[in-house]
């Protein structure tokens, strides 16, 4: 049997870092008006951190009657404390630091090689306050989008621009976006936006980046040449990520051709030929911009977050999940609520989500890993099945999830009954009525009692690995 004692070790080392006589390491952290000496055990901190077990035992340090000093200005004195705290007792309170330390505490976690912090942090600040990012993603982007172990938060910072990118490119933030950030979002087929919309604020960035063009910025009469080289050059990357054909031909000629100076050669003499011969350009243009979930229930940011539960990933961080395509093959008001229709359109087509919209606007859905066969009244084992429910098209904070616990009745396929969808007796129709019921088949759905509510919509997305 082995005892674990982790709490009172916690406790001892926290002790020995307030008030221990035998340092021998002074960090000096930050810079200007904002630094603090900490006096720490470089034992312990080349034990817990594999940067200072190298940068302490090498030829960086400077050591004076046995202390060494070691000077780390791009920490500030706030963050070095919550690692200081983590790297002598492994605990961290985070819920009382802003979202700015935070994101500072994950970038000097990533320098200083924990690991351990480093994922952790990353997860809480996606969860904490996934508004907080969206309201500074010049702020985010620039902060992380270099370190490659930022991919979760990178991710999550385009996936959710590329979900609802006006209110953020049409902003003056915009216009300080970094070229490689821009760069990335322009050439993604997912950027839920109009072609003209992407110009439009492509040309303000590319002029508000021009400095030879100084105060003829807003007069386009008044530019030269060497203004529209200047220009040209700027953007040279980024006009081949303009899908020119999405454009219609009046928004063509009012807002593009008067750039026409700045467009390669060999594009605009495609898009020329698009617009008068109606001739698809063959190598030029990018393919169509694409949304990922072609649904009017929710909001394509939430896509990855069922992708990610199909994935048995519990986490509500909208990580970029590009293993599946959802295909629309039900829609309630195209194809009516008819028993027969409905199994015509989804028998056949293999695992498929669910989406209920209901009159109070709440979503609920599920997901079929089997799918329907045309089976009579039948019970289908699957312990992959699960149920859900958002509060609203864009919800991610009260969003719930509930996976099946008893397998042998994850899902009924009543092709000739009275129910067309059911998941366990716990979601399902009945007419153009939603019943939710704590039946047990799912784990702790979160109702009192039996709920039966009006449908507006329905959509199922046949699920296809790519």
């Amino acid at each position: 049997m082995t005892l674990i004692f982790h709490s009172g070790l916690s406790k001892d080392l926290a002790l020995i870092l307030i008030d221990a006589d035998n340092f021998d390491v002074k960090i000096q952290v930050g810079e200007n008006q904002d630094t603090k000496e900490f006096y720490a055990h470089s034992v312990i901190l080349r034990a817990r951190s594999p940067y200072f077990k190298s940068a302490l035992s090498s030829n960086w340090i400077t050591k004076k009657n046995n202390m060494i000093t070691f000077n780390k200005p791009n920490i500030t004195p706030i963050v070095f404390n919550m690692i200081l705290s983590y790297i002598y007792t492994g605990e961290l309170n985070l819920s009382l630091q802003s979202c700015e330390d935070i994101l500072r505490l994950l970038i000097a976690s990533d320098e200083l090689l924990l690991e351990e912090l480093f994922k952790n942090v990353q997860e809480y600040l996606l969860e904490k306050d996934p508004s907080w990012i969206q309201q500074n993603y010049i702020f985010v982007l620039h902060t992380v989008f270099r370190l490659s172990n930022c991919k979760n938060l990178q991710d999550y910072c385009l996936e959710s621009i590329c979900a609802d990118p006006e209110p953020f490119i049409t902003s003056n933030s915009f216009l300080l976006l970094d070229k490689d950030i821009l760069f990335d979002l322009l050439k993604s087929e997912f950027l839920e936006i109009k072609e003209i919309v992407a110009w439009d604020c492509l040309i303000k960035w590319g002029i508000e980046q021009t400095p030879e063009l100084g105060s003829k910025k807003s007069d386009l009469v008044t530019w030269n040449q060497k203004d529209f080289e200047a220009l040209e050059k700027t953007l040279s990357q980024f006009i081949p990520l303009i899908r020119f054909t999405d454009i219609s031909s009046i928004d063509f000629y009012d807002k593009i051709r008067p750039y026409k100076a700045i467009i390669p050669h060999h594009i605009n003499e495609e898009i020329t030929e698009f617009y008068y011969k109606n001739t698809f350009p063959k190598q030029s243009i990018l393919p169509p911009r694409v949304s990922k979930l072609e649904s009017t229930i929710i909001k394509p940011m939430l896509a990855p977050i069922i992708a990610n539960w199909i994935d048995k990933k519990d986490s509500t961080i909208l990580a970029f999940n590009n293993r599946y395509k959802f295909k629309l093959i039900y829609l309630k008001s195209r194809d009516g609520f008819d028993r027969t229709i409905f199994h015509e359109k989804c028998s056949g087509q293999g695992p498929f989500v669910t989406l209920i919209k209901t009159q109070s606007k709440k979503i609920y859905g599920g997901y079929n890993p089997i799918g329907y066969a045309m089976r009579i009244n039948q019970w289908l084992t699957s312990s992959d099945s699960f149920i859900f429910s958002f509060e609203n098209n864009q919800d991610i904070h009260n969003m719930n999830l509930y996976r099946v616990i008893k397998v042998g009745m994850s899902i009924r396929e009543n092709y000739s009954g009275s129910y067309i969808i059911n998941f366990g007796n716990c979601l399902y129709t009945n007419g153009s009525s939603l019943g939710i019921n704590n039946c047990g088949s799912y784990n702790d759905i979160n109702i009192d009692g039996n709920v039966n509510t009006s449908v507006d919509e329905i959509e199922v997305f046949s699920v296809i690995m790519k």
